[in-house]
């Protein structure tokens, strides 16, 4: 179960699974077009067989790219990428909202034992370039397992307001869009998986935008190739920042047509205020597995890997 670990400086770090000879994926951190709301991102993510589960600068939205962190409304500015939702008049052109989030430098990058770590510092600009906030991320891969045909990367952010006032995580939805509360992690999937399966703990299929539950699975075919991958996106339960210890307030953003997208949503109803000086940490794990899970299968995995 050995992961190598290549880090072509600049520009992007891949790791591999070595008894496959299968790239994972690749952590680029090379800024991108402006327009798109410059960020790190992943992509290509792959199973332990090499289904592509991710998507890359679709036509659709140039922005999407593969598994990123975004906020697509914050305190006025889009760091989302692409047009900015305005209440009344639709997504607008507005180049003079378009921030970005950058590379600063890497704690740690490292591979053994079966894992591998990304740990970075980045900063968050508006527009203008001023200091808006600094992050703490780190990614690490663990639990791969080849006769199950699957392998999991934990993703935890922890950003600080370096603002003197509060810094204000929107959405579509919170500016008078329905059913677009998409901000925070946020996952593409290949055109292919369009129409593909989606289920929680609780519900199997139907609407589940904006729904909330601990976990949520999506379920797609591949093109070029045969078979199926399944992607699995849990809360970690310290997320839990609202309501009853317990619960897990985020709101899940997902839609399996027109194209295949999931996000734990940090604001799909309301917004969330972060004060001066304050950190807003949260933390994912994503499960990456070959063939079509259903409930049963996903559970199972879940329970003999908990967080």
């Amino acid at each position: 179960m050995t992961l190598a670990l290549t880090h072509a400086h600049g520009d992007r770090i891949t790791v591999a699974h070595e008894a496959t000879g299968t790239e994972l994926f690749a952590y680029v951190y090379r800024p991108e077009a402006a327009w798109e709301a410059p960020k790190p991102y992943l992509h290509p993510v792959r199973t332990l067989s090499g289904g592509l589960v991710t998507d890359y600068r679709p036509n659709d939205h140039r922005w999407h790219k593969g598994l990123q962190l975004t906020a697509s409304h914050l305190s006025g500015q889009n760091l989302w990428g692409g047009n900015t939702y305005v209440h009344g008049k639709g997504y607008v052109a507005l180049p003079e909202r378009i921030g970005s989030m950058a590379h600063v430098g890497f704690e740690e990058v490292a591979a053994e034992d079966g894992r591998a770590v990304i740990a970075e510092r980045l900063t968050w600009h508006p527009y203008d370039g001023e200091l808006w906030a600094e992050e703490e991320r780190r990614i690490e891969v663990s639990d791969v397992d080849p006769r199950a045909g699957s392998w999991s990367l934990t993703w935890t952010s922890a950003v600080t307001n370096r603002r003197t006032e509060p810094l204000r995580f929107g959405s579509p939805t919170t500016h008078g869009r329905p059913a677009a509360g998409y901000t925070g992690l946020f996952w593409r999937g290949p055109r292919a998986f369009r129409d593909g399966r989606v289920f929680t703990a609780e519900a199997d299929g139907g609407d589940l935008m904006g729904s909330q539950a601990p976990w949520l699975a999506y379920v797609g075919e591949h093109d070029g190739r045969d078979g199926h991958a399944t992607v699995v996106f849990e809360h970690a339960p310290a997320n839990d920042h609202a309501g009853e210890k317990g619960t897990h307030p985020a709101h899940w953003f997902v839609r399996s047509d027109p194209f295949a997208a999931v996000a734990p949503s940090w604001a799909f109803h309301e917004e969330l205020v972060l004060d001066p000086g304050g950190t807003l940490s949260r933390g994912y794990r994503v499960t990456i597995a070959d063939g079509a899970w259903d409930r049963e299968r996903v559970t199972a995995h879940l329970d003999r890997h908990t967080w």
